[in-house]
């Protein structure tokens, strides 16, 4: 009776897999019937993304002095009128030379690389509330007045797709690319070196504005 049993069990499981299996050939031929190929226009929505040699900027310009008075209208509430940040925002200028202090200010100037990445974060997500609204002229004059706050462009400076790339951030040279797999190879293995341990683990950096690093004498508890 046993024996029976295993049998049935055996034969249904061989006919969901054959089953499984048809099915799949079958769907890689005909497709799964689902969604459409998306459509150019569709896609050149989601194709937004700026990279630091200015590939994929739009035509367009703008001048320190409009994005001053854009920053003003549209960023000073969250940002401070001088890009300090306000309560819990985060400042966007100050800071130069503070990266190696107990509080390292992560500003456009004193921290990030590119200024790609300023384009392409205010262009993708700011104002906080209302995400891409901002014209192409618009967010050129804003990362023009960012920069300027940082002192790496001067007043005057209009910035364009045309000198974008040619703009260069203090904190560029401190970046480079993930060298792991070739710079540290020799030291993967499957026995982890066990010698030599320290006796003692210390805190030796927090998480400042995350707060989540706990404070020593706050461990007992």
């Amino acid at each position: 009776m046993g024996k029976r049993k295993m049998s049935k069990s055996l034969k249904f499981t061989l006919c969901l897999l054959l089953g499984g299996v048809s099915s799949a050939a079958m769907a890689g031929e005909k497709g799964f019937g689902l969604g459409r190929p998306a459509l150019p226009e569709e896609v050149k929505a989601w194709d937004i993304d700026v990279r630091p040699d200015g590939q994929g900027l739009p035509p367009g310009k703008g001048t320190v002095a409009r994005g001053e008075a854009l920053f003003l209208e549209r960023c000073a509430v969250c940002h401070g009128e001088f890009g300090e940040g306000t309560g819990r925002w985060p400042p966007l200028a100050g800071g130069a030379g503070s990266l190696k202090s107990d509080n390292p200010e992560k500003t456009i100037g004193s921290f990030w690389p590119y200024a790609s990445t300023a384009y392409d974060y205010i262009h993708r997500a700011m104002p906080f509330g209302d995400a891409q609204s901002l014209t192409p002229d618009e967010t050129y004059a804003l990362v023009a007045f960012l920069l300027n706050m940082s002192e790496v462009v001067p007043k005057d400076f209009e910035l364009s797709d045309k000198n974008f790339a040619s703009v260069r951030l203090p904190n560029e040279k401190a970046f480079y690319s993930d060298d792991r797999p070739e710079t540290e190879k020799r030291f993967w293995n499957r026995e982890p070196c066990m010698k030599d341990c320290k006796k003692e683990a210390k805190v030796v950096g927090r998480a400042r504005v995350l707060d989540v690093t706990p404070d020593t004498e706050n461990l007992a508890h």
